[in-house]
Formats: structure tokens, C-alpha cells, sequence
């Protein structure tokens, strides 16, 4: 009998529900705090930014939020998404483990990014709203915000991170031609760009900074709302229709994994693909592992604190519970530029608190050699981003083929790399310099915090 390479859903079994972790938390995530009285706050303080319906999201304890007809019909486009098994490189690493990753490159942008975008931009036009603000590290966030804004008739306003900016510009073109305005951030647009820049004028930004940049817009205008691409509630709950096609995909195959990989920015990414299966270990006393695959120069996971912190740099985000570098951590300008984020969303960090997900740190060189060996040997050239759990992977199966044993692993390729050609350039020249963070400079960006401790 052929072995099975690819998996594929009909429409009609796109998910009709998000999964809600927090309903199976045996400690549920801390609420966020007023950065000014670190007091909880309630949806009062979240209305200038969200519109009320994902305000609700992100403070539900259901296990399911139904998916509006209306985007599961957009969704359509691209979803459900295929599965494949990674069998080239299986054959290269010799292992005995059983290898298959959800492709989620197939979305118009190019990654996981629309599955958050869509339900964003239907909630912020059943709302009135006009225009909506947003940054983006690498630019897959705010190419998928595009796209969706251009789908409803909003407007949108991006703040790119500007390392990214200056180094993946076709990415900018991709916004733009979605009708986007991309700007490099920090910019002379915004008091929060104004105050890094009189710092520092040849900042390379950060994902902290064009947060900052994009809240203070969308608070000066009522018309205008924010988005976010990662780390909060209601976004990781919207990725989760990745793992839960993922379920029904391996049960073709007669498979179930043993271990869950994907990168770690701020938490969507992994969240879609390890929360449709960390829910058998919450309820069914299964032990599949969950690892999120970090970069060694943006360590929060591996090397961070559990504390109250911004989510943003200039302090205009509520306080949330997370593992964090601190939010004056300026990551070195890594070619993974969505996983140049200084912490991590609150629900990843108390199941992280908990011992209930792992964390593992990569160095640069590592990901793109694993990224090349990923290409050719299975034809799809990854996203940096994407070569962290390629990493991993290759780690894990090396060590099932040690211990000799027949491991399932899954991973979440989530996007193709055709944008990142200068920076396989640079790698296969010789020339992409390798980054880790210092203990000393992770302890110096934690003695500025003056944010509440958790005990």
C-alpha cells in the first residue's frame, strides 16, 4: 500500500468553533492590571482599542466560540489547509520517526496570519469602524491584516517594525498593494516613535515599539481601532482551527502525535497548533509534549521572568502576566523578525508556570541550516520564523533514532519563505551573522522594570 505524503479536508469540515483553552486550564491566566494603578481592569479600558465582540473573546471561559458564518466563507479561500508527511526528511535524518507538518504558507499572505486577520477585520466592521492600526515584525501580521481590511472596506495603517522594513521590502509592496500605509517604525508619525528616536535616530525598532506607535494612534481617533497579530486571548483561540483540522487530518492517517512543535513569537503560531492537542492532556491524561521553539536572541520563554509587564515599549498596553525580557528588550535584528518579541502572551506563560508546555532556544544558524535541509529534501522553503520548529524537529527525530524509538512528531510549517531570499543570501555566503543574548544583557533589561511582581 502507497504511503500517504499529503491530507487534505473538504470545506466542510473547516471548523465551526474556536477552541478556548482557558476553559481547561487548571490555573487559569492572571487578569491583566491598569498600568497606572495595577489594579485589574475591566472591558472599559479595552474599548478604545477592540471592538466589543473580541472583548469578549478575550475574557471568555467557554470552550467553544462558534465561528461567524461569514468568515468561515472567507476562510474558504485557503482552508482547511493541507497535512503532509515530511518523508524526504525522514529518509535524510534516518529515524525511525514518523514526521508531518500543517502547511499553512497556502493563505493569500503567505502564512497562519489570515486565520486571526479575518475574524479581526468582521468583528471591527460589524462595529462601525473605519480604520485600524497595527505593527507587523517581518510583515506576514500585516500583510494578513491587509488583506482582510481591504476585504470589509477598512482602512489600514501598519507600523513595521524597521529592521524588517529596510530588509524585506517586497513585503511593504504586498500591503501596499492591498491598500494598506506602511510606515518604518519608530517613526516621526507618533510621540512614542518621537521619544525612541530622540534616544536612539538609528533604532532598529521593535515589535514593542510599533505596538506602541499603533495604540497611540487608534486611541486618538474613536473611528479607529487596533489589532493585534499574536500574544493576546481572542487571537490564539482564533488559530486554533489549524490543530483542530489537524486532528481530523492525522486520524486519516492513523496517526496521533506524540510531540507538538511550532515557533514562538508571541504565542498564536504554537497556540494553533499544540492547544487542539494540549486539550487531551488537560482532559483525557495524555502526555504529548508541546514545545515552543524560541530564538537564542529573543529567549523570554527559556531566559525570561514571570512578571507583570507592558506589552508594549512606551507603556501604553495594560500589564500582563508573562515570561519577559522586559519591554525596553531591543532583540538583535534577526531575520526571524516575528519572533523579535519581548514576551509572551499570558495563557502560553502560566501553562509554561505550570510545567505544562516546553520551551527550547535556537541559534540563527542552526534554524537556516535546518531550513535548507527542510527544502531540499520537501520542495518548500520555509519562513525563518518557520525554521525554528524545523529545528526542533530535527533535534527530536535525531533523538528518537538514538533512543530508538518510533515517535510522532508534528509541526506547524507556518509560512514559505519567498520574501526571506536575501536572507538565505546571506547563509549560503557565509555571511548571516549568528546572535545570543548575555545574561548581562537580559539582567540589565530586567533591572529597569518597576512592574509588579507575581508571587
Amino acid at each position: 500500500m502507497a504511503q500517504i505524503k499529503k491530507i487534505n479536508l473538504p470545506e466542510t469540515d473547516i471548523p465551526e468553533s474556536w477552541y478556548n483553552i482557558v476553559a481547561d486550564m487548571p490555573n487559569k491566566p492572571l487578569p491583566p492590571l491598569h498600568p497606572g494603578t495595577h489594579e485589574p481592569i475591566g472591558p472599559d479600558m479595552l474599548a478604545p482599542l477592540f471592538p466589543m465582540e473580541l472583548i469578549k473573546q478575550e475574557v471568555s471561559t467557554d470552550r467553544w466560540v462558534g465561528i461567524p458564518e461569514e468568515v468561515r466563507e472567507i476562510y474558504k479561500i485557503w482552508r482547511p489547509t493541507p497535512l503532509f508527511r515530511a518523508t524526504g526528511l525522514e529518509k535524510l535524518l534516518d529515524t525511525p520517526a514518523k514526521i508531518y507538518y500543517k502547511y499553512e504558507g497556502v493563505s493569500p499572505a503567505g502564512s497562519h496570519k489570515p486565520n486571526t486577520a479575518v475574524p479581526q477585520a468582521f468583528y471591527n466592521k460589524q462595529a462601525g469602524v473605519q480604520r485600524i492600526t497595527t505593527e507587523t515584525g517581518a510583515g506576514q501580521w500585516g500583510s494578513a491584516l491587509s488583506f482582510a481590511c481591504q476585504l470589509f472596506g477598512i482602512e489600514c495603517e501598519v507600523y513595521m517594525v524597521r529592521a524588517s522594513y529596510e530588509g524585506k521590502p517586497y513585503r511593504k509592496i504586498m500591503m501596499n498593494t492591498w491598500g494598506a500605509k506602511v510606515y518604518p517604525s519608530p517613526s516621526e508619525r507618533t510621540a512614542s516613535g518621537r521619544q525612541i528616536l530622540a534616544k536612539d535616530p538609528q533604532s532598529p525598532g521593535s515589535l514593542g515599539i510599533a505596538i506602541s506607535e499603533a495604540v497611540e494612534l487608534a486611541m486618538l481617533d474613536e473611528h479607529t481601532k487596533y489589532a493585534l497579530g499574536s500574544v493576546l486571548n481572542h487571537v490564539l483561540m482564533h488559530q486554533t482551527v489549524i490543530g483542530l483540522e489537524a486532528i481530523k487530518q492525522l486520524e486519516i492517517a492513523g496517526d496521533f502525535p506524540d510531540i507538538v512543535v511550532a515557533p514562538f513569537g508571541g504565542g498564536s503560531n504554537f497556540a494553533g497548533i499544540a492547544f487542539p492537542f494540549l486539550r487531551y492532556n488537560l482532559t483525557d491524561g495524555k502526555q504529548i509534549r508541546c514545545i515552543a521553539a524560541e530564538p537564542a536572541s529573543c529567549p523570554k520563554l527559556t531566559r525570561g521572568v514571570f512578571r507583570y509587564d507592558l506589552g508594549d515599549t512606551i507603556g501604553m498596553t495594560p500589564l500582563l502576566p508573562m515570561y519577559t525580557l522586559g519591554h525596553n528588550f531591543i532583540p538583535a535584528p534577526i531575520h526571524a523578525g516575528g519572533l523579535r518579541y519581548h514576551g509572551a502572551g499570558a495563557i502560553v506563560s502560566q501553562l509554561l508556570k505550570d510545567g505544562l508546555i516546553e520551551a527550547q532556544a535556537f541559534k540563527q544558524l542552526e534554524c537556516f541550516d535546518a531550513g535548507i535541509q527542510f527544502a531540499r529534501t520537501e520542495g518548500i522553503i520555509p519562513a525563518p520564523e518557520a525554521t525554528h520548529a524545523i529545528a526542533t524537529v530535527i533535534r527530536e527525530a535525531k533523538q528518537a533514532k538514538e533512543e530508538g524509538k518510533a515517535k510522532t512528531i508534528l509541526f506547524n510549517l507556518c509560512g514559505h519563505g519567498h520574501f526571506d531570499m536575501s536572507a538565505y543570501e546571506q547563509y549560503l555566503s557565509g555571511k548571516l551573522v549568528e546572535h545570543e543574548v548575555t545574561s548581562e544583557e537580559i539582567q540589565a533589561s530586567l533591572a529597569e522594570l518597576d512592574t509588579p511582581l507575581i508571587v
